[in-house]
């Protein structure tokens, strides 16, 4: 059987940045009372009718282009245009509906137009609004009144008149103001603040251009068919290659627009955000600085690829955001970050170890912990027969053997956040945990499926073993967890992960099509799927911890199971292989254990009380325009804040802080998920007639 190529998994978004592509005379930046009417280019027809080419002969899909897809493209196009359904009316939709059914027959005959009339009216709705926000802000704010602005819009109808829309953006707009206004703005800052940040979202509109809007359309169709699938516009193909090789410093994260708003989509193992653990995904960037004490500039309502030529910029210089945490949901109060930008290298990434000391029954232990970001490998290295190149095999063997040397007494592999990397170190990584056999299977658009197997008979590492996952572990990391889950060589604990058991290609269009006059973008495209050993597939389902921890993150909001267009998950036939053990017969005590020393924990039952508190938040479709009803709420939240830090103190034997007063940024939290593995270690060894402890 011939091996199983390298292959990087990279977890993406559906949304790709528009494009800051140079413009033709007829696209000028310009910035007048008189719209534009955006056109598509000739060579838009052409590559439009490759790209369906390419996806009907090689996508692992086999789908048809017909009115299904079309409903489900149209779709995805509006809500790339007005996710919060506050531009269009139900006139504009109702209007647009006799096009639900005939995207599948444009894209076949290759006629763009439609989609340009599309967003020719979505700007000029846009435009609407903008001026109308001039208004609001000459009358002013009262937050004495009992009003209320709304938040959260996912089921609400489109707005059926202007009226009704005025009272949208009029709330919207206060909503805004009175968040200034709490963080200490006065009325004159709040009104500069506000006008600027409309201003920019007025000079965005008049930014887009032909190649965005294609972009926008042919993401529309190609996301239509699995979320993995998309068409990147040429500018858009440049700031990918950037981002893969990572040639430019930053703060290492990628981020998109998401109504007005800059969005974390992801944080990039190694890099400086990943490094200072105050910043995750879907927390939103409101400001940027320059250095220790440059003045913060407003990016709300900015172009991606502008805030992202803020935040960028050369290494050991600092740059300043203001965040607003996901996990606080409408309530955020901006935070301020502090990060030093840094090229993201190859040995940030590496896997690191260290020792958690923990105490089950009176006994001591020492749990090893190896923290592997991604599964890389030097690809150029490796190509060019050069075997002294980073590995991730060749690093977690070396930390395992420094382990043993170091007499712990279990091992924890903690792949949290792990978004993926390269297969073949996935298979290697397992392959030192379990004698020779499968570890994963791979089947192509063809059905032919191909084993990835260990063929090293050797085990670097027999012990007790505990797999950490959350929702944003992925691809390669779930192949991982999947396949010592499969083999009872181990326990899983944690988070459902994301659930991307696919993979894909990224082609340049231009080579496909030989095209030499214009200019053409590339197309990343589904391949395969991925199978488990038993057969069933890590395809929207992901890998279901063995102990499940409590989670911020709701599946029906975030990871494959949120994509309408997800490949579903199914099953082949599973391969043959030996079980390495039997845990299952001891999960039922492992997993009592663990939920009584949560239940006793203050910080789980902190965790929980936030939890509820940020569903209900989330859940919330309108919030106060008050001032007193907001303060009071901010006031509740800081006491509540306050108490808990007291009580943390009281526990550890610290100085119990004063009212007022902040603790420093140093007294950092206890990961409570891995102190809570490591104990379930502790019980493994136990219960499975393990090490003998000294007492």
């Amino acid at each position: 059987m011939k091996a199983i190529p390298i292959i990087l998994l990279i977890i993406l978004t559906a949304n790709f940045f528009l494009a800051d592509s140079k413009k033709n005379s007829s696209e000028e930046e310009i910035y007048s009372d008189t719209l534009r009417t955006i056109e598509p280019k000739n060579h838009f027809t052409l590559e439009n009718q490759v790209i369906t080419t390419m996806l009907s002969r090689y996508h692992f899909k086999d789908f048809n282009l017909d009115d299904s897809l079309s409903s489900l493209m149209f779709d995805k196009y509006l809500k790339t245009l007005d996710n919060s359904k506050v531009y269009f009316y139900d006139s504009d939709i109702n209007s647009l509906e006799k096009e639900r059914y005939s995207f599948d027959d444009y894209i076949l005959d290759g006629n763009i137009q439609p989609f340009f009339d599309i967003f020719n009216l979505y700007e000029q709705r846009m435009s609407e609004r903008m001026e109308y926000v001039d208004s609001i802000l000459a009358r002013g704010f009262d937050f004495t009144q009992n009003d209320s602005a709304e938040i959260n819009r996912d089921n609400s109808t489109w707005v059926s008149s202007p009226e009704e829309m005025n009272n949208l953006w009029e709330g919207r707009i206060k909503n805004d103001a009175l968040n200034l206004y709490l963080a200490g703005r006065d009325e004159e800052a709040i009104i500069s603040n506000l006008k600027k940040r409309y201003d920019n979202f007025s000079r965005s509109l008049y930014q887009y251009n032909s190649e965005d809007v294609f972009q926008i359309a042919m993401d529309a169709y190609t996301s239509s068919i699995d979320p993995h699938t998309n068409y990147l516009s040429p500018v858009t193909s440049e700031n990918f290659r950037i981002d893969m090789s990572l040639s430019l410093e930053g703060i290492g994260a990628r981020l998109l627009s998401e109504d007005g708003y800059t969005k974390v989509a992801e944080v990039i193992p190694g890099g400086p955000a990943f490094k200072s653990k105050e910043i995750v995904v879907d927390d939103r960037i409101i400001a940027v600085a320059q250095g220790e004490d440059g003045e913060f500039v407003d990016v709300i309502g900015w172009r991606i690829t502008d805030v992202v030529k803020l935040i960028r910029g050369p290494k050991e210089t600092t740059v300043r955001l203001q965040i607003l945490r996901a996990k606080d949901g409408a309530t955020a109060k901006p935070e301020e970050i502090s990060l030093v930008r840094e090229k993201v290298k190859l040995e940030d990434q590496a896997a690191k170890k260290k020792i958690v000391e923990v105490n089950n029954n009176g006994l001591a232990y020492r749990i090893g912990v190896i923290t592997i970001p991604n599964f890389y490998t030097d690809f150029d290295g490796n190509s060019n027969g050069d075997n002294s190149g980073k590995s991730t095999v060749v690093d977690v063997r070396k930390l395992l053997e420094e382990l043993k040397q170091e007499k712990v007494d279990g091992i924890v592999v903690d792949l949290r956040n792990n978004g993926g990397g390269a297969l073949s170190e996935a298979i290697d990584v397992t392959g030192l945990f379990i004698e020779l056999g499968p570890v994963v299977q791979v089947k192509n658009s063809d059905g032919f499926v191909e084993v990835g197997k260990d063929v090293d008979p050797s085990v670097v590492y027999n012990g007790p073993l505990a797999v950490m996952v959350n929702r944003f572990s992925a691809s390669a990391s779930e192949i991982f967890a999947a396949a010592i889950q499969d083999y009872g060589r181990g326990i899983v604990v944690g988070e459902q992960t994301y659930g991307k058991g696919t993979v894909q290609t990224l082609i340049d269009l231009n080579k496909v099509s030989r095209n030499s006059t214009n200019k053409f973008g590339q197309l990343k495209y589904t391949t395969a799927k991925f199978y488990r050993i038993n057969g069933g597939s890590t395809q929207n389902l992901g890998v279901l911890p063995d102990i499940t921890f409590p989670s911020y993150v709701d599946p029906e909001e975030f990871g494959e199971s949120s994509e309408p267009s997800a490949l579903p998950w199914d099953q082949i036939n599973p391969t043959n292989f030996k079980l390495s053990s039997h845990l299952k017969n001891i999960l039922p005590e492992l997993l009592s254990s663990s939920e009584k020393r949560r239940q006793a924990d203050p910080e789980f039952q902190y965790l929980i009380e936030d939890i509820t508190s940020y569903k209900q938040y989330r859940n919330e479709k309108f919030i106060s325009l008050n001032e007193e009803v907001r303060n009071q709420k901010k006031e509740a939240d800081d006491e509540k804040e306050f108490q808990r830090e007291n009580e943390r103190r009281q526990r550890k034997g610290l100085k119990l802080l004063e009212k007022g007063e902040v603790p420093e940024k140093t007294e950092i939290e206890d990961d409570i998920f891995l102190t809570e593995t490591a104990m379930v270690v502790t019980d493994m060894i136990n219960l499975s007639g393990g090490l003998t402890k000294l007492r």
